[in-house]
């Protein structure tokens, strides 16, 4: 695969991470994902706002959106048909070794294209089968909500299982409260109430999980926000998925516990558009 066609590090199409880099070393720094159409990143002032949020929470200056924006249009094309994916990923930049970081620091940026994963019609009807992950993620209240470059919890949930009828992995906290799933946010239909898990202590609020929040009262819907054990979540009229790719997918069962498939996810890719 040819670089230059696939990745910007600090707009640069030559240069390299260095091995003193605080996110190559440590995992310092934050991400996010995008889905691109005709060239253009969709719900762009949201992905931007959460960049800065989550830069912010770790004391990282984030790049300016001129400067992403800019990274951006010289990866992807506007004449492009096809949906494409768009990585951003902000560190610190280069440290001596420890953790302390340098008390002036040049942030690396990176913009990555890749191309849209090649979803199963069907899902979108069906719905999606869940594996029940057995890694637990770890409560840590100051990196909670953030996507943050320590995943190696997802890493580790990830490879708990290898059938590719599987679509996604439950994640749990140490209390077995659901909070998300290996690469989505989820929500539990419980009659004209959508809850989704408080991520206060672990776990990563995505924009198409705010963006769900926002539309639920289109669908006649209330959100609450607050912990939802599995044996309550087991109750569901519905549960769905989302993130910022797919946008919603009902979840059909999760390990063998089944649920219905119902409306609310159609419902919610026609809200958000995707």
């Amino acid at each position: 695969m040819n670089h230059k066609n696939t990745y910007l590090i600090n707009g640069d199409f030559t240069q390299r991470i260095s091995p003193l880099d605080r996110g190559f070393a440590y995992g310092d720094g934050v991400f996010r994902t995008l889905l691109m159409r005709n060239g253009q990143p969709d719900s762009w002032p949201l992905h931007y706002q959460k960049l800065v949020a989550d830069c912010a929470a770790i004391g990282i200056v984030c790049p300016s959106a001129e400067l992403l924006i800019s990274d951006m249009q010289q990866l992807f094309s506007v004449t492009e048909n096809q949906p494409e994916v768009a990585k951003i990923i902000i560190t610190r930049g280069e440290g001596a070794r420890g953790y302390a970081p340098p008390a002036i620091t040049n942030p690396t940026r990176v913009v990555i294209k890749s191309a849209m994963p090649k979803y199963a019609p069907d899902i979108f009807v069906k719905g999606v089968d869940l594996h029940q992950c057995e890694t637990r993620l770890p409560e840590q209240n100051k990196l909670a909500g953030i996507k943050h470059l320590n995943r190696l919890e997802n890493v580790l949930a990830r490879m708990e299982w290898n059938d590719e009828n599987l679509f996604d992995g439950l994640m749990l906290d140490q209390q077995s409260n659901v909070i998300e799933c290996t690469m989505s946010n989820i929500f539990a239909r419980f009659d004209e109430v959508l809850i989704t898990p408080d991520l206060s202590s672990c776990g990563v609020a995505g924009i198409t999980r705010q963006r769900i929040i926002w539309l639920a009262s289109m669908l006649s819907l209330k959100v609450e926000i607050k912990p939802l054990p599995f044996t309550k979540m087991a109750l569901a009229d519905e549960v769905i998925i989302c993130n910022s790719l797919y946008g919603a997918l009902a979840v059909s069962k999760v390990g063998h516990k089944k649920f219905p498939v119902q409306n609310l996810a159609k419902n919610l890719r026609d809200a958000l558009k995707v």
